[in-house]
């Protein structure tokens, strides 16, 4: 698990902002979920013979309750957990959004940590294409809004679950007389989820299936429908896709639409985005039926990618610094600090004594863009001394009972 330092935090909440904007702008309203939930929802929602449920769960029973929990692996099974508790969309459907973070036990790598974050957007009780293409649309919009290039989309339909079943029964004898030429992993998922060999990073697993019979030739004529609508829409939108045969997600709840954005910048840890339809959670999970698509982005990926790209925001700096020395100063620069905190200003006062000299070189290396200085003679003065740090200016005394007025005008000037 990660700490952020106070360095990389200006670029951590200048995402953030920027994401958070960016969710509401589309329609999509903020809902919170608590980070503990009953393992059994991740077990019914994700599938056991997933990845995340058989290897990667933080997983626990609580003896005080007899409970057993686990650290959300994801959000949408909390999120749609949360709509039938709630009953969210008895008036109608509704565009939420989240963000925070996930716990799954892998191994760490570049953009990939045990305790990593996520936004996710989740659109519940629309059937049609055209919600789909909203989530694809909107991600590409933000793209460059976060000055990030070189994220591509990859895109697939994996149909129904009745599709999906025909197709797996021929996926497992084709499989099964390439056994031979599988790897260990994809034999364990041979019998409980054949389409993840599919999607192998193993290039003689990889050459087995790029042999198998693709999935597309299953898909009914309403899958089919549903397929070319989303392309249509996304071409109307100007979003350039791949289609990709092999694409089907680690998740067992997804139908339909399956979707992947997908960066070279990042080494193996290549998808930054990814998302699709899963109509039929909401019954999964005991709940009205109800369709549902959503996304989940990955923060820790994409605040790399920023940083890599020289797009990054500096540091903010205070607008002053309060240096003090010698009697009844300490309590003058206390009011003076907090006149300027009230009224919207930055401003960081010294502590821990020293002399002006040194004080000031810590007024400078804090960034500050003017050193308030207070001594003897201000106090008596019933002034305070403002040097510019940044910036052109020559040192001035203002007066304390125009502090405020005075000093926003001087550091206007150091600003400009």
């Amino acid at each position: 698990m990660n700490d952020v330092l106070p360095e990389d935090m200006a670029l951590w909440r200048s995402f953030a902002a920027i994401v958070e904007a960016w969710l509401e702008r589309w329609g999509y309203r903020a809902i919170r979920m608590p980070l503990v939930e009953s393992t059994a929802l991740f077990r019914r929602a994700i599938g056991e013979s997933t990845d995340i449920v058989e290897k990667e769960m933080y997983s626990w029973r609580d003896e005080l309750n007899a409970e057993e929990l686990t650290l959300r692996p994801e959000g949408t099974a909390s999120c749609v957990r949360a709509a039938i508790e709630h009953s969210l969309i008895y008036d109608g459907p509704k565009r939420l959004w989240y963000g925070g973070p996930m716990y799954r036990h892998e191994r760490p790598q570049k953009g990939r940590y045990r305790e990593f974050y996520q936004y996710g957007a989740e659109a519940f009780g629309f059937a049609g294409p055209d919600v789909d293409a909203e989530l694809i649309v909107m991600c590409a919009r933000l793209w460059p809004e976060l000055g990030l290039t070189g994220i591509r989309l990859e895109l697939n339909s994996i149909g129904s679950a009745e599709e999906r079943a025909r197709h797996r029964a021929d996926l497992v004898k084709y499989l099964e007389a390439h056994e031979g030429k599988l790897d260990a992993d994809a034999k364990r998922r041979l019998h409980s989820n054949p389409l993840r060999v599919l999607d192998s990073k193993n290039p003689a697993v990889r050459e087995v299936a790029a042999k198998a019979p693709p999935l597309s030739g299953y898909l009914g004529e309403a899958s089919l429908a549903h397929f070319e609508g989303l392309k249509k829409l996304l071409s109307a939108a100007g979003v350039e896709f791949t289609l990709n045969p092999r694409l089907v997600r680690g998740l067992d709840y997804y139908n339909l639409t399956v979707f992947e954005w997908i960066t070279d910048a990042l080494g193996a840890q290549g998808t930054v985005c990814g998302g699709g339809r899963y109509d039929g959670l909401a019954a999964q999970l005991g709940g009205k039926p109800a369709p549902g698509v959503g996304f989940a982005m990955g923060s820790d990926r994409l605040v790399a990618l920023m940083k890599d790209s020289g797009n990054a925001p500096a540091a903010p700096r205070p607008d002053a610094y309060v240096v003090h020395q010698g009697d009844g100063t300490l309590e003058m620069a206390f009011v003076v600090a907090d006149a300027l905190r009230g009224a919207g200003h930055s401003v960081v006062m010294h502590a821990g004594g020293g002399s002006f000299k040194s004080q000031m070189k810590k007024a400078d290396a804090s960034g500050a863009w003017l050193a308030l200085i207070v001594g003897e003679d201000e106090v008596r003065a019933g002034e305070i001394s403002v040097k510019a740090l940044r910036g052109a200016g020559d040192q001035q005394r203002i007066g304390r009972a125009r502090v405020a007025e005075e000093f926003a005008a001087i550091l206007k000037k150091v600003r400009a």
